[in-house]
């Protein structure tokens, strides 16, 4: 347990995506076992049902968040649970190494990684009004240094490379959490890079890219620790930024692409044609 890290979370209301492995189950242990009535999202009834019932979760949600539809139906199930939502962690997410798109017709990495907390938290902005300190914590990657919008064509229907997604829906992760401060700045909305966790991202592709991942998981970071900056950011009272990003659990600068306003605003509209106004 990394009670010593986490803060009094009593009568607060939480809710993480991709909670079923990784950062995101170990961010979900810390906080119910902090107090806080933390309801988790997988795509696995089974699996999600024995990861609540392990970490003292109060509900679970199932939902493929790569499919719009579901994340509004996850939405609208958890607003018929709840009437305030105080923490909301985006953390689900994945790498494609080979193109392909849901059945929605969007390419996965930038449905899953993007337009999934985008939506998520734009659905549940009603129930973070009801919370005194409502915060939004996305969880993007030191990738987002490598990225850039590809306004023109964000699925990458021309030239796909899974790297080059991957960069740019950490990116856009990055500078969703900036403008999400500045529209709403009644909440704190921060985005951070927990590290190289060990924790099975990438295996999903199979063959030499799976090795591959398995070889770099020698030298990474444990779940426990990849998820110190999440908690921090869900639980401490003291801290008084929004738009921030974080790593090592202290504020850093992030990459000049990623601290353009002007890109943070075209995206945010962007998204929006997306996922409908």
């Amino acid at each position: 347990m990394l009670g010593r890290m986490v803060y009094d979370m009593h009568g607060k209301v939480v809710l993480v995506t991709g909670a079923t492995n990784g950062i995101g189950l170990v961010t979900a242990r810390e906080l119910a076992g902090a107090g806080a009535r933390v309801h988790v999202v997988g795509r696995d009834p089974q699996k999600t049902a024995r990861v609540a019932r392990e970490v003292g979760a109060a509900g679970t949600l199932i939902a493929d968040l790569s499919e719009l539809a579901q994340v509004r139906r996850l939405a609208a199930e958890f607003r018929e649970r709840e009437e305030r939502l105080d923490v909301l962690v985006n953390n689900a997410g994945a790498y494609y190494a080979r193109r392909q798109e849901t059945r929605e017709g969007v390419e996965m990495t930038w449905a899953l990684n993007h337009l999934a907390p985008f939506l998520l938290t734009r659905e549940l902005l009603p129930l973070l009004r009801g919370s005194r300190d409502a915060r939004v914590v996305t969880v993007s990657s030191e990738a987002h240094r490598f990225g850039r919008i590809r306004f023109d064509d964000p699925e990458f229907r021309r030239g796909y490379g899974g790297w080059g997604a991957y960069a740019q829906s950490k990116l856009a992760n990055v500078l969703f959490a900036r403008e999400l401060a500045r529209r709403e700045g009644w909440l704190s909305s921060n985005s951070l890079h927990p590290g190289m966790v060990r924790s099975g991202f990438g295996h999903n592709n199979g063959g030499r890219v799976s090795l591959l991942w398995r070889v770099m998981d020698r030298f990474a970071i444990t779940p426990e620790e990849g998820a110190l900056t999440t908690l921090r950011l869900a639980s401490d009272p003291s801290l008084a930024v929004s738009g921030g990003y974080f790593s090592e659990e202290r504020l850093k600068t992030p990459a000049p692409q990623a601290r353009d306003d002007a890109a943070a605003a075209r995206l945010w509209a962007l998204s929006e044609e997306y996922v409908g106004r």
